[in-house]
């Protein structure tokens, strides 16, 4: 029987005796809740006990206090899967670091509370991804190659060796996306470092040429084939995406120019089909001018359109921005890029082994690509885009090249024209007709 008081085993006689694991087994659990049971052999340490639940579970324990004087019973493990000698023997080593000093319960749950990979990546998603244009690319990196790998592991518990081999891994089939992930969780740590969860990023230092050289070596490539292009154009019409995002990144493709200076453009950078990007504006910190085809010259149409509409619903006044999502802004390419994520199966973005889903800047990659393929010089096809010549070309010859980029996007205009609406589509119904009579 038991002391009702103490809660300690007694002998008939009212003897406190040691526990054993004949008198465990027959310990009755109480109507509710929970008792514990505490151990007097003499090889037990003081506080050592077993807990027994209303449900008949037992367990080993150990009741101490903190130095601080706060009262701690930490489980050491369940009955019968640790034995007697064994649950003693963990409390002894257990009392020995009270003894000195420590909180092993408080210590434990520290480390539960410390953040994971995955609860980093959520914090740096909510500080920071929101401000980048590529915050959606970031996320959809770690959430296919970070997480899967680290999410459940502690911040403070990840290693240099951790991130070689999770970028050394993903460089064998995929050097460009390994660089890019060795990047994005260079970011991601330095954040971390930043908020004093780890002391040192562990990814400091770490180059990718010395993980797979490749990797230095291979650039992002990524461009549409005609049935993405296809899909992009009709799905940006119906799959109820933003309309002036939809606009805007059709004017990348159409125009090739950078998504930054497109979703920024404004009306006094236009006249008539010239289109003027300042140098305040650009990359390059050059000027640059823009023919706008008859196809981007409906597309500055329809924006105008959808953003009259919105004022006068809104009450807002006229806007310098072809793009105005709010009051006297332009729209982000970070939006872009969070609506391309949302949308991406309706508009055909499919994701590729190297690149991913392709980005607004590949729309402005497959505009210059397909320069080349319908036959524009690489000096023009450069020029289209926006990139000066380089060296002795660049300082002596100054000629504008306006009609030659004016033939390339036109003859880009009726290659994407063709891309949208084959002819052989027009032409089919009537063969089948043609067959049938």
């Amino acid at each position: 029987m038991t002391n009702q008081l103490t809660d300690r085993p007694t002998t008939e006689k009212g003897e406190r005796v040691a526990l054993t694991d004949r008198m465990i087994r027959t310990l009755p659990a109480p109507a509710s809740g929970k008792r514990i049971v505490f151990d007097h052999h003499r090889d037990a340490p003081k506080g050592f006990g077993v807990r027994i639940m209303a449900t008949g579970s037992k367990s080993f324990v150990l009741r101490y206090r903190t130095k601080e004087g706060a009262a701690r019973i930490q489980t050491i493990g369940e009955y019968p899967t640790w034995t007697l000698t064994s649950a003693r023997l963990e409390a002894t080593a257990i009392r020995q670091r009270v003894d000195a000093g420590a909180d092993p319960l408080g210590a434990r749950r520290e480390e539960r509370a410390e953040p994971t990979i995955s609860d980093l990546v959520d914090a740096f998603d909510k500080a920071r991804l929101g401000e980048l244009a590529s915050g959606a690319e970031i996320r959809r990196y770690f959430d296919r190659d970070l997480i899967p790998a680290l999410g459940k592991r502690k911040v403070r518990t990840i290693k240099r060796r951790d991130i070689i081999t999770l970028v050394e891994a993903r460089a064998v089939e995929a050097p460009r996306a390994a660089a890019l992930l060795l990047t994005y969780i260079k970011l991601l740590l330095a954040f971390a470092e930043d908020r004093e969860m780890v002391e040192v990023s562990p990814a400091h230092g770490i180059k990718g040429i010395r993980i797979n050289k490749r990797m230095a070596t291979v650039k992002r490539g990524r461009t549409l084939d005609d049935a993405e292009i296809r899909a992009f154009w009709a799905g940006a019409d119906t799959c109820g995406i933003h309309r002036l995002t939809a606009i805007a990144l059709k004017l990348i493709l159409v125009t090739g120019q950078r998504p930054g200076e497109v979703i920024g453009m404004r009306h006094d950078e236009i006249e008539g089909t010239v289109w003027t990007i300042p140098a305040s504006r650009r990359k390059t910190g050059t000027g640059h001018v823009v023919h706008l085809t008859e196809t981007a010259l409906a597309l500055l149409a329809e924006a105008r359109a959808e953003v009259s509409r919105l004022a006068k619903r809104r009450g807002w006044p006229e806007s310098p921005y072809v793009f105005e999502f709010r009051e006297g802004k332009p729209g982000t390419t970070a939006a872009m890029s969070k609506a391309l994520t949302r949308y991406s199966e309706a508009l055909g973005n499919r994701d590729t082994p190297d690149w991913g889903h392709w980005t607004p800047h590949d729309l402005r990659r497959t505009c210059r690509t397909r320069l080349s393929e319908i036959g524009t010089p690489q000096e023009i096809a450069e020029r289209v885009i926006g990139h000066a010549a380089q060296g002795v070309v660049g300082v002596y010859d100054q000629h504008k090249y306006r009609h030659e980029i004016r033939a390339a996007l036109e003859g880009w205009e009726r290659r994407l024209l063709g891309i949208i609406d084959p002819p052989e589509a027009n032409i089919l119904p009537f063969a089948r007709e043609v067959a049938h009579a």
